[in-house]
């Protein structure tokens, strides 16, 4: 098939070599030449504006948008459809919120284009490992999109097949499922992503454990002088608790046991918000995945007001003086 790529950074790049190993077309355009010139080497077809990105598709034609979320998204859907006609599909593979596919399958509806919602996952380990891809959109135009979900996702490989399914006709074993209407993809996603979060921090609480578990404090016959980086290997050999996220957590402590290079500094890029809001909406106690994301905002705060607050109520009413932090270990 053919299929345009607006969006060549690291993962949009990826997509469009994985594709074209694949057997497929792909035309490509980005608002920096570098990386269309890059991909043109290796056999895509780069375009120099949205305009002639479009001249250079066959109709119907298939557009996959990867930008960031939000603004960025908004604007390369708007134009895109400025210039596309009915019977075009459009596919966000990027992090959009839910709420805004369905606004924008709405108003492209009106120009008889399609539109369908795929949560992407894979980062840039995705060009050799394929993407996990959730879709949301109607259940024909989604399978359209079947040769090149094919391509982009990992496949069968030579994971065991989960008891019971043996009867159970879905691609979900490929890597790649229609979730539902439009948005049900990114609806996924989204609550990936916050789960993502939970477990991630679960590990870093851990191990933080087991980094103090030597501490003065605690009774001499019961500290413990743990290397970390064998506790992560050796949890990744059979553990219950093993996991991709492990494996890379194993990776980052062999190359870097004491994080220096690292800042402690943690961004959200907005999915765990949105898995919390949507969690309030339904009234499900999302305990786990709430105090991740708090977590994180907490994680860019030197010396916050609300701990200065704390300690200044402690001495007042109980005389309470605190001691000052120890300089940080190198």
């Amino acid at each position: 098939m053919q299929l345009g790529m607006v969006g060549l950074g690291r993962m949009g790049s990826n997509m469009v070599r994985r594709l074209m190993r694949a057997g497929h077309d792909c035309v490509v355009y980005d608002h920096l030449p570098g990386p269309g010139k890059e991909l043109e080497k290796e056999g895509a077809t780069p375009a120099d504006s949205l305009e002639s990105f479009i001249s250079k598709l066959s109709k119907p034609r298939r557009v996959w948008v990867m930008v960031p979320a939000g603004a960025p998204t908004e604007e390369a859907i708007t134009n895109l459809a400025n210039l596309m006609e009915p019977g075009d599909v459009i596919i966000d593979g990027g992090n959009s919120y839910y709420k805004d596919d369905i606004r924008r399958a709405e108003e492209l509806q009106v120009k008889l284009i399609n539109f369908v919602d795929c949560g992407t996952s894979g980062g840039v380990w995705g060009l050799e490992r394929g993407y996990c891809l959730m879709v949301g959109g109607e259940q024909d135009v989604v399978r359209q999109l079947y040769p090149i979900l094919r391509a982009l996702a990992p496949g069968v490989g030579t994971i065991a097949r989960t008891p019971g399914r043996e009867s159970i006709d879905s691609t979900a074993e490929e890597g790649f499922l229609h979730c539902g209407p439009v948005g049900s993809g990114h609806f996924v996603k989204m609550v990936h992503n916050g789960i993502e979060y939970g477990l991630m921090q679960a590990y870093a609480e851990g191990f933080e454990i087991f980094r103090k578990a030597n501490l003065p404090c605690l009774p001499e016959n019961r500290r413990y002088d743990l290397d970390i980086a064998d506790i992560a290997e050796v949890w990744r050999r059979g553990s219950v608790v093993g996991s991709w996220l492990l494996d890379l957590t194993a990776s980052a402590l062999a190359g870097d046991p004491d994080l220096d290079n690292y800042s402690g500094y943690v961004e959200d890029s907005g999915e765990g918000r949105w898995t919390v809001q949507a969690a309030l909406e339904e009234a499900v106690p999302a305990e786990v995945l709430s105090a991740a994301l708090y977590t994180r905002f907490r994680s860019r705060e030197v010396s916050p007001f609300s701990d200065k607050l704390l300690s200044a109520m402690r001495h007042s009413f109980g005389g309470h003086i605190e001691l000052k932090p120890a300089p940080a270990k190198k």
